[in-house]
């Protein structure tokens, strides 16, 4: 037995020289310690190990090797201290821009219609944020008003309302029934009533609002499902839109008690600005284009537009329109009078105001300065 065993060791050491793709098998001899086991022929790779000639061995996983490369960062996605200048730093969407070879910088989304509105914008003075309530406008304080106007200041009524009652007999002035229309008091002395109920004059109070689609802008009508009064809930003054914007136009939009603003915001012996955002259903031709700015002849007259711009220039369907005419729906015409359909209209800036800060259906009260500045009739 013992030469048999010598015998077949004697074979294997006599074997021929081992190709790449085969093993020497030492399963039908004794086992071997690690310190006794036979070290393995040169060019005979074990299962696992790759090495070339000269090349070192491989070491444990995750530990330096000596004059090797640099050992991986700890964590996924950093970069390797030494690596290429083309390794990730991250994540990034394709066709992002990124440094090196491309990858590296975030995402970012292109919207060229905001920024070409942003640029239009800012090319205008405008009221909100740029001024403090230390700014100050000389303002004539008006004593003597008509009895109907201080009824209506007084939040009663309207004028119209007010010169029913004054003719019913149920204003007095000093004691005395008044039923004279066009009747003047003096709002510092005079002691005005209303079915004995003294009136003062009501503090004025201003709103911008983002008025968002499907609310109709009017103070009252029994017939709308929803208007914009329903979105004023905690204003406790009785307030009125200034200037309409249609039931699918959405935007800046100004609310006051203060009749004498809303006739300088409004009448169009006043020239006040309005920029509209405009979506058409296919691209504006340039031809039509000069069309607007050169002025149209509508029903209504010839009207023309102040500016108009292509804010994005990959988008000829988004526009920018400026505009003073306050007739009704003077933008949504001008456009339809030349075949277009405008699928979305947005003010975002009105005699001043723009909607800054402001989600669809906010709204908040005009700073002191704010209101001073518009006093001024400094913005067209």
């Amino acid at each position: 037995m013992e030469d048999s065993k010598r015998g077949t060791r004697k074979r294997i050491a006599r074997r021929p020289e081992t190709s790449h793709a085969e093993k020497v098998d030492y399963s039908t001899s004794r086992s071997f310690s690690d310190g006794d086991r036979p070290a393995r022929r040169s060019g005979a790779p074990q299962h696992g190990d790759y090495r070339g000639a000269g090349r070192p061995e491989r070491a444990p996983y995750g530990e330096r090797r000596e004059g090797g490369r640099p050992e991986r960062s700890s964590s996924y996605g950093e970069r390797r201290s030494g690596g290429s200048s083309s390794a990730r730093s991250g994540y990034s969407k394709p066709g992002s821009s990124r440094s090196g070879s491309g990858y590296g910088k975030p995402y970012k989304k292109r919207d060229g219609a905001r920024e070409g509105m942003d640029a239009m914008l800012r090319r205008k003075p405008q009221v909100n944020g740029h001024y403090s309530d230390n700014d100050s406008a000389p303002t004539e304080i008006k004593e003597v008003v008509r009895l109907n106007k201080f009824i209506a200041n007084s939040g009663v009524c309207s004028r119209r309302e007010a010169d029913t009652m004054i003719q019913s007999g149920v204003v007095t002035v000093n004691g005395q029934v008044v039923t004279e229309l066009g009747t003047k008091v003096n709002v510092l002395t005079d002691d005005v009533r209303f079915n004995g109920q003294r009136l003062k004059g009501e503090e004025k109070v201003y709103i911008v609002m983002n008025k968002p689609k499907g609310y109709v802008t009017t103070a009252s009508d029994p017939h709308a499902e929803k208007t914009v009064m329903d979105l004023l809930k905690g204003c406790p003054t009785r307030v009125f839109p200034v200037g309409r914007l249609d039931k699918n136009t959405t935007g800046v939009l100004m609310f006051t008690n203060d009749g004498e603003m809303a006739e300088q915001l409004t009448h169009p012996s006043y020239n006040k600005k309005k920029i509209y955002q405009v979506v058409l259903d296919t691209p504006l031709k340039e031809e039509d284009k000069e069309k607007i700015l050169e002025g149209m002849e509508l029903s209504d007259g010839i009207t023309k537009a102040d500016e108009l711009e292509y804010i994005d220039a990959h988008d000829h369907r988004q526009l920018g329109i400026e505009i003073h005419s306050g007739k009704n729906r003077i933008v949504r015409r001008l456009f339809e009078a030349l075949g277009y359909e405008v699928r979305a209209l947005d003010r975002v800036y009105f005699a001043g105001l723009t909607k800054k800060g402001l989600k669809k259906s906010d709204w908040r009260y005009l700073t002191e300065g704010e209101v001073n500045i518009l006093k001024m009739g400094a913005y067209v």
